[in-house]
């Protein structure tokens, strides 16, 4: 009677405190340049050694710049950061893909697409989105700098085991919604706090149907609801996915990989402490109106009446919309956009390419719009010039960019301006997010592709 989680989670137990949490083993440990100084400064400091360097597997990816990559990085304090991880790898025998590395991307997008990413694992990053790698029944969740400390000294963590959530999606999806649509539903519908305390599975048909791509944008959302991360059980879409990656499992080994992968599924008597269902039949193209990913509406729809919400809602809702500029019950197609930003550990995967070149083929990005099309990584930047989609974008006026963060947190050159309005696929609205002042609209990435064209938000459906 156990779920995916307590059979994961139950299997890394090293130890228990008495009357106090868990000391929890970490199969890999994910770390980036804006994470991992502070830590490697620690254990320096203090003349700890890196325990297990062969666990933890480092990019950089944040504050790199996405164009011109072979050239001197021109941020200072990029530059210095980037250095300093050069460096800290080095010294410690940790691998590294640095800028100019075939291997090089997003943390989140590198991991699973090399193969690191496996069911039944326990990963941890210096950044929260690292639930995305619970898409493959891996427990995954992201820590602060002093717990990126603990791991490099310990390979552990001392935790409390987090309460078991799961949610169902059953039914057909309506025509062209996609994984983020999903997601974003979800979050609009329950809040972003309804995960706090939970580690939340997604089950039924719509997931179970989900390529690899789509489950990781489902998953990579989990923190936006407050979950400390998400979980879909692996199954042969995972199996497929991952074999043949450079660092999954050969032979006879993967044979045993698999047999025992396939037991981690939960069990169908399983309990859950919380349980959520939603019909595919009433889940549409998305966008967000306000400054969290809760505040998102359909197509179909338009903002809530600030009549409708309660007390303790009003306030924040009332300085959302004054901050986007927006007024409740108000329609935001046909709304003009300024910028398009196709990227980020949510939607910079070759699926999410494809999808966008084949909405842009043969159509004309409206001038009025700056877009960006930012891959995940080196390698889905070369597939998607093997298949031809950079041609296919700058034939509709965009460019296919090189892989970073870029405009998911401005942390590089990649800002929106100031009160300029900005689709984008990534995964946070916050005031600020995109750059100061920035004004963000979260969507898919063929919602994203369709503003870029006609210069504002549309239906898909009807465009």
């Amino acid at each position: 009677m156990r779920t995916l989680f307590d059979k994961v989670w139950d299997a890394h137990v090293v130890s228990q405190v008495e009357n106090g949490p868990q000391v929890v083993y970490i199969d890999k440990h994910l770390i980036h340049e804006v994470t991992s100084p502070q830590a490697f400064a620690e254990l320096e400091a203090r003349n700890i050694p890196i325990f297990r360097p062969e666990q933890i597997v480092a990019t950089a990816d944040h504050n790199v710049p996405t164009i011109n990559q072979d050239q001197p990085v021109r941020d200072p304090l990029s530059k210095q950061q980037l250095e300093q991880l050069a460096i800290n790898c080095e010294k410690n025998n940790i691998t590294f893909y640095g800028l100019g590395h075939p291997y090089q991307g997003i943390v989140h997008i590198i991991s699973p697409e090399l193969g690191i990413t496996q069911p039944g694992m326990s990963m941890v990053c210096g950044d929260s989105h690292t639930s995305t790698h619970g898409a493959f029944g891996a427990i995954a969740f992201g820590i602060g700098t002093s717990q990126v400390a603990q791991v490099f000294a310990s390979q552990c963590l001392l935790m409390n085991k987090p309460k078991s959530m799961r949610i169902k999606v059953n039914g057909k999806l309506n025509a062209n919604v996609q994984p983020k649509d999903v997601i974003l539903y979800i979050i609009s519908k329950i809040g972003t706090n309804a995960g706090t305390g939970y580690f939340c599975e997604y089950a039924g048909d719509v997931f179970e149907n989900m390529s690899m791509e789509g489950r990781m944008t489902v998953c990579n959302m989990s923190i936006e609801m407050g979950a400390r991360g998400g979980m879909i059980a692996p199954d042969e879409t995972t199996f497929q996915y991952l074999k043949d990656k450079p660092f999954a499992p050969k032979g006879e080994e993967w044979d045993k990989k698999v047999a025992y992968w396939k037991t981690l599924p939960s069990d169908t008597d399983a309990v859950f402490d919380e349980e959520i269902e939603f019909d595919a039949a009433d889940i549409y193209p998305m966008i967000t109106f306000g400054t969290n990913p809760g505040m998102g509406i359909s197509v179909k729809e338009t903002i809530p009446s600030k009549d409708s919400l309660n007390e303790n809602e009003k306030e924040s809702f009332e300085k959302a919309l004054k901050y986007m500029g927006f007024k409740d019950n108000q329609s935001i197609v046909n709304y003009p956009i300024d910028y398009v930003f196709i990227g980020s550990c949510t939607n910079a995967r070759i699926e999410d390419l494809r999808e966008v070149a084949n909405y842009v083929k043969g159509k004309q990005r409206n001038e009025n719009v700056v877009a960006w099309i930012v891959p995940g990584s080196k390698q889905v930047e070369r597939q998607a010039i093997e298949e031809g989609l950079d041609k296919v974008f700058e034939a509709s006026g965009f460019k296919l960019r090189e892989p970073g963060c870029s405009a998911c947190l401005a942390m590089n050159e990649d800002k929106i301006p100031e009160g300029k309005y900005c689709v984008s696929t990534s995964n946070r609205n916050f005031e600020g997010r995109q750059g100061p002042n920035s004004r963000t609209l979260l969507a898919s990435p063929l919602m994203a592709a369709a503003a870029a064209i006609h210069g504002k938000i549309v239906d898909v459906n009807k465009n």
